[in-house]
């Protein structure tokens, strides 16, 4: 986002920089992926809200994981989409839907890390008790276009960010650290090999959400990097929501075997 204002507090977007030969393969390819995302995500939302045999509180809790990544994807998508065709100049956004977008952006982020922490959370009861017992809107850009000394905002956003981000990092870690403890010390092959299963899908989205997270607060200070920047700030919502429905949906024993009955059913109907 430029350090500049618009009449009628109107703001420019700068957004992804690409070539007119290549706005049409880009366009393309973020559709393509915007539309995996919403098919994917949705279909897991209507999934476990119809099959009684998935009214579980885990499967209850994964549903809020679809839920955030289809307004997650929803928040930046449709706008990176319209301004692929755009000049710099041309990308306009009001200042009260910039601001609906940041909240939007940092609300997408703190629920994904709260519902994996809840997640996490629950893997570790499930393993441990039976067994013992920018081209899009958000605050730094924002803060950008301020010329007043934001010094405090700053220290008070970093400061609360790092602390989300710390509680995050240490309930998550405390949890697959008890795990790992409880599944060495356990000679049963049978809970070792669901806790695998179970953990690593996890934890491999948790350490994607949180590396993307991560480069993009730290080349936010770096305005050297800013290409590089916009490009993590984009994985960052493509990736974890394209790879959540993969591998907690079809991953999950349990909700493969719905979907594959709902297949058979309609297979028998069709016939």
């Amino acid at each position: 986002m430029e350090n500049g204002t618009y009449r009628n507090q109107i703001l420019i977007i700068e957004g992804l920089r690409v070539t007119h030969q290549s706005a049409y393969p880009v366009f393309i390819l973020l559709f393509l992926v915007y539309l995996f995302i919403m098919i994917s995500n949705l279909g897991l939302m209507v999934l476990i809200s119809m099959e009684k045999a998935l009214h579980k509180p885990m499967y209850l809790l994964f549903l809020n994981l679809p839920l955030n990544d289809v307004l997650g994807a929803s928040t930046v998508m449709p706008g990176l989409l319209k301004d692929i065709f755009k000049d710099d100049s041309e990308r306009y956004i009001s200042y009260v839907a910039c601001v609906i977008q940041a909240y939007g952006v940092h609300a997408f982020s703190t629920t994904a890390h709260t519902i994996l922490m809840i997640m996490a959370f629950d893997r570790y009861l499930s393993h441990c008790s039976s067994t013992i017992s920018n081209p899009y809107c958000d605050n730094p850009s924002l803060f950008k276009l301020s010329c007043e000394n934001l010094l405090i905002n700053q220290v008070i956003g970093l400061s609360s960010s790092s602390l989300f981000w710390i509680i995050s990092i240490s309930c998550i870690s405390f949890t697959y650290l008890k795990i790992a403890i409880v599944c060495i010390k356990n000679r049963n092959s049978a809970l070792k090999s669901k806790a695998m299963k179970t953990c690593s899908a996890h934890l491999i989205v948790y350490l994607i959400v949180l590396g993307c997270g991560l480069t993009v607060i730290i080349l936010h200070r770096f305005p050297q990097y800013l290409e590089h920047e916009k490009l993590a700030s984009v994985l960052f919502y493509v990736i974890p929501t394209s790879l959540n429905p993969i591998i907690y949906g079809f991953q999950t024993k349990e909700i493969r075997q719905c979907f594959e009955q709902i297949l058979q059913k309609r297979k028998v109907i069709s016939e």
